[in-house]
C-alpha cells in the first residue's frame, strides 16, 4: 500500500516548508505542491523521491525562472510512496486530471474535433457523427479533420452496409406507423424499425461496419468480388450491376483516405513545434497504412523540460483516459525519459504491447516530418492570432513599461542581433515593431565592418553606433512637415520621408549584461541619454537593463514577455536569412575562382543570374553555356568544378564520419 506524508502547510518562501533531512523516501512516488490555500498547484513524479525533492529546494536563484516560480507559489509539499514506476505514472496522470494543477503542462484541443460514433450498447446500434465527451457503450473512430469529409463517406458506406442511422425519435415512429423512413425506400437502411431484418442481421451488418472503417478493408472488397462476378455468371445482371456499384461506393471511401504506410501500420504519428513560452504538438492517427485521423493542440510552457519529458506528459494525458485508441505503435520525435515504463503501461492499458519509438528512415520519417510541418503552422498561426489582437498587444505595451519603469509605453521597439559563423560573414540585423506589429519596411541589414573575428560585443557597439548616428544625422539635416496624420520628418531636398530619423521607444538586443552594456556604452558616447536598453537572454528569457545585477524577470504568462520574444525571434531570424545569403555568395565566388579564364565581370554575371550556390550546383552545362557570355567550353569547366568540390566535401564527411581525420 503506499504511505501518504500528511502536508504541512507553511509560509515563507521554499525553505519554510523544506521537509526535514532524512524524512523523504528513497522510493518511487508522486509529489505535490500546494499553495497556502491548500490547493495543489504542481504534481510529479520520481524514482527516487529524495533525489527529485531535494533539487526543489537548493537557492531559488540556481533554479529555472519557472521552478523558482512555483516553489515560491507554494506553501507545502506531500508524497505518496508507490511500489513501481508505471504505478507512479498511474496516480500522477490521475492526480493531473484530478486537480488541474496551473504549473503543469495542459494540451488543450485548438478545436472540437468530429468523431464517427457506433452505438454498439443499443438493442438497433446507429451510426452518426459527433463532438465532445465520449459516452460508455458507443465504439468511436477518428477523429476526423472535417466533419462533411466523414458524413460523405458513411454516405457512401450505407450503401454496402445498410445499418442504421436515424434518430431514436424517427425509428420509433416508423416502428410505430409501419413505415421505414426515406433511408429504408432508397436501400441506406436495411429498415429493421419495420422488422425487415432482425436485430442478429443488423448487428452483423455493423460490425462489419466497424471492420471496414477500423481498416479490414480488403476482405469485404474481394468478397462483393466474387459475388459480382457469381451473379454475372448466373446471368443475374442486375445483382451484379447492384455490386459493381456497391464496389464503386467502398473505392470512393477509400480514396478519400490516401495510404502514406504501405505495410499497414496502426500507429500515431506525433511531433511538437516548441519555442520557450509555448509548444504545439500536432498527431496523426494511421490505421491500416491510411490516415483516420488528426488533432492539434497548444499549451503555455510552465515547465524547463526538454523535447522527452514533454512527449512523455502528452502520451499521459492523451491515452490515460481514453485505452481504447491506443495502437500498436507510437511514433515520436523523442524518446521519453522512461521509455521502457511508458511503453509498459500503455501496454497494460491496451491489453497488448505498444511500441514507443523515433522513427529513423523511410515513409514513417517522412510522414512525421509532415506532422512537424503541422504543428510548426498551427504554432505560426497561433502566434498570428495572439499578436494581431489590438486588446494584447496594448496590455503586452504596458507591461513592457511596467517592468522597464519607462516613462511611457514604448510604441516604437528596435531589436538587434549579431550572426556569424566562426567569425566570417558577420551581419547583424535591425527589426522594427511599432504598436506590437512587425514594420518590415523599416526593417535594415549590417555588414560588421570594424571588428575581426567573432566579437559579438564589438559587433554589437559597433551596429548600435551606426544605426544612432545616422538617426542623429537625420534629425539634423530633416524638416518637420505636417500632414493629416501628424508631424512627419522630411529630406528637404525630395520631400521623402526620413525613417531613419525617429527614435525609438525602446532598443532591444539579443543577449545578455555584456551585449547590453556594449548597446548603452555606443549610445553614451553619442550623447543620447532618452532611450532606453534592455536584452533578452536567449536560454532563461531574462529581461537585462544596463548596470543592474540582477535580471528583470517577467511572468511565464506575461504578453509582454510573449512580445519582446517575438521581436527578438524576428531580429533573430532577419539576420540568419542575410548571413546566409551573404555565405552562400561568398562561397559561389570561391568557387568560380578556381574556374580558369572566368574574369570578374562573367563571375558576377553568373553569381546574378543563379543567385546561390545550390542552385548553381543544380544547373547543366547546357543551362550555364545560356548565361550570356558564357560558351560551351567555359561552361564544362564551370561543371566540372562544382562536382569536383562535391566530391571533396564528400570524401571529407565519409572520412570525418570513419575517423580517418578529425576536422573539415
Amino acid at each position: 500500500m503506499p504511505t501518504r506524508r500528511p502536508t504541512r502547510r507553511t509560509a515563507g518562501g521554499p525553505q519554510s516548508y523544506r521537509p526535514e533531512p532524512g524524512s523523504i523516501p528513497t522510493q518511487p512516488g508522486v509529489y505535490r505542491f500546494r499553495d497556502s490555500r491548500g490547493r495543489v498547484i504542481y504534481v510529479g513524479k520520481a524514482k527516487n523521491l529524495r533525489a527529485r525533492l531535494s533539487s526543489y529546494f537548493q537557492d531559488v536563484g540556481n533554479l529555472h525562472p519557472r521552478t523558482a516560480t512555483m516553489v515560491t507559489s507554494a506553501a507545502s509539499v506531500d508524497w505518496t510512496v508507490v511500489a513501481t514506476e508505471v504505478e507512479a505514472l498511474q496516480l500522477e496522470y490521475s492526480w493531473i486530471k484530478e486537480f488541474d494543477p496551473r504549473f503543469n503542462v495542459k494540451y488543450r484541443d485548438d478545436k472540437s474535433y468530429p468523431w464517427l460514433a457506433v452505438t454498439v450498447g443499443e438493442e438497433f446500434p446507429r451510426v452518426m457523427v459527433g463532438r465532445g465527451a465520449k459516452r460508455k457503450g458507443t465504439r468511436y473512430f477518428g477523429p476526423y479533420g472535417h466533419a462533411w469529409a466523414i458524413r460523405d463517406t458513411v454516405d457512401q458506406l450505407l450503401r454496402v452496409f445498410p445499418m442504421r442511422s436515424c434518430s431514436n425519435g424517427v425509428f420509433k415512429r416508423s416502428g410505430q406507423i409501419g413505415r421505414p423512413c426515406l433511408l429504408g425506400y432508397i436501400d441506406k437502411c436495411a429498415a429493421p424499425c419495420v422488422g425487415r431484418i432482425s436485430a442478429e442481421e443488423h448487428r452483423q451488418i455493423v460490425e462489419d461496419f466497424c471492420d471496414f472503417i477500423a481498416g479490414n478493408t480488403s476482405a469485404f472488397v474481394k468478397r462483393l468480388e466474387r459475388q459480382m462476378y457469381a451473379a454475372s455468371e448466373a446471368l443475374d445482371f442486375e445483382k451484379a450491376a447492384r455490386l459493381r456499384d456497391d464496389l464503386g461506393a467502398l473505392h470512393r471511401a477509400l480514396e478519400k483516405q490516401a495510404v502514406v504506410l504501405g505495410d499497414g501500420t496502426d500507429a500515431d504519428v506525433i511531433a511538437f513545434a516548441e519555442d520557450p513560452l509555448e509548444v504545439a504538438v500536432q498527431i496523426f492517427h494511421v490505421r491500416g497504412g491510411r490516415i483516420r485521423g488528426q488533432r492539434g493542440w497548444v499549451a503555455d510552457r510552465v515547465e524547463e523540460g526538454d523535447t522527452g519529458e514533454l512527449v512523455e506528459d502528452f502520451l499521459l494525458q492523451l491515452y490515460s483516459g481514453d485505452a481504447d485508441t491506443i495502437p500498436r505503435e507510437v511514433l515520436v520525435p523523442a524518446l521519453p525519459p522512461e521509455v521502457a515504463t511508458i511503453e509498459q503501461l500503455l501496454g497494460e492499458l491496451r491489453g497488448s504491447k505498444v511500441a514507443v519509438r523515433v522513427p529513423q528512415r523511410g515513409d514513417k520519417r517522412a510522414l512525421q516530418e509532415t506532422v512537424a510541418r503541422n504543428a510548426g503552422q498551427a504554432l505560426a498561426l497561433h502566434k498570428t492570432k495572439r499578436a494581431s489582437d489590438l486588446t494584447t498587444r496594448s496590455q503586452a505595451l504596458e507591461e513592457i513599461q511596467e517592468a522597464l519603469g519607462l516613462d511611457e509605453a514604448p510604441l516604437r521597439i528596435e531589436c538587434y542581433d549579431v550572426s556569424n559563423l566562426q567569425g566570417t560573414e558577420v551581419v547583424a540585423s535591425m527589426v522594427v515593431f511599432e504598436d506590437g506589429l512587425a514594420r518590415k519596411g523599416e526593417y535594415r541589414r549590417f555588414v560588421i565592418r570594424g571588428v575581426d573575428g567573432q566579437n559579438d560585443v564589438a559587433s554589437m557597439h559597433e551596429v548600435i553606433t551606426r544605426r544612432f548616428r545616422r538617426l542623429l544625422d537625420e534629425q539634423v539635416s530633416s524638416e518637420e512637415v505636417v500632414t493629416d496624420d501628424g508631424p512627419l520628418l522630411v529630406d528637404p531636398t525630395t520631400g521623402r520621408p526620413r525613417k531613419f530619423a525617429y527614435a525609438p521607444g525602446l532598443v532591444v538586443v539579443d543577449g545578455g549584461p555584456p551585449q547590453v552594456a556594449a548597446a548603452q556604452r555606443a549610445l553614451d558616447e553619442l550623447g543620447i541619454d532618452d532611450i532606453p536598453v534592455c536584452g533578452l537572454a536567449k536560454r532563461l528569457e531574462e529581461v537585462w537593463l544596463p548596470e543592474q545585477e540582477d535580471p528583470v524577470i517577467l511572468p511565464r504568462s506575461s504578453e509582454g514577455l510573449y512580445l519582446l520574444q517575438r521581436v527578438r525571434d524576428e531580429a533573430h531570424r532577419f539576420a540568419i536569412t542575410h548571413h546566409r545569403n551573404r555565405r552562400s555568395k561568398s562561397m559561389v565566388e570561391s568557387l568560380l575562382d578556381e574556374v580558369p579564364g572566368l574574369g570578374e565581370v562573367r563571375r558576377k554575371t553568373l553569381l546574378k543570374h543563379f543567385g546561390s550556390l545550390k542552385k548553381l550546383r543544380a544547373a547543366s552545362a547546357q543551362e550555364l553555356a545560356q548565361v550570356p557570355g558564357i560558351g560551351e567550353r567555359t561552361a564544362t569547366a564551370i561543371k566540372d568544378a562544382v562536382e569536383q568540390r562535391a566530391a571533396t566535401r564528400q570524401t571529407v564527411a565519409i572520412n570525418t564520419a570513419t575517423g580517418e581525420i578529425q576536422e573539415d
